[in-house]
């Protein structure tokens, strides 16, 4: 895999991430345990993407 296609399924996953982040935090039922998990995976991808990037 090379390191363009691996930054972009990075990016697919961070954007994926993103959204699951948003839906959790409209859902008033949202485990907090999980919508905190969910934001420090966004967190690390985004940083590997900026590791990766630079």
């Amino acid at each position: 895999m090379s390191l363009g296609s691996h930054l972009q399924e990075l990016k697919k996953k961070h954007a994926n991430l993103s959204h699951q982040v948003e839906q959790a935090q409209r859902s008033p039922g949202t485990d907090d345990l999980k919508l905190r998990d969910l934001k420090k995976e966004k967190l690390r991808l985004k940083e590997e993407i900026t590791r990766l990037d630079s």
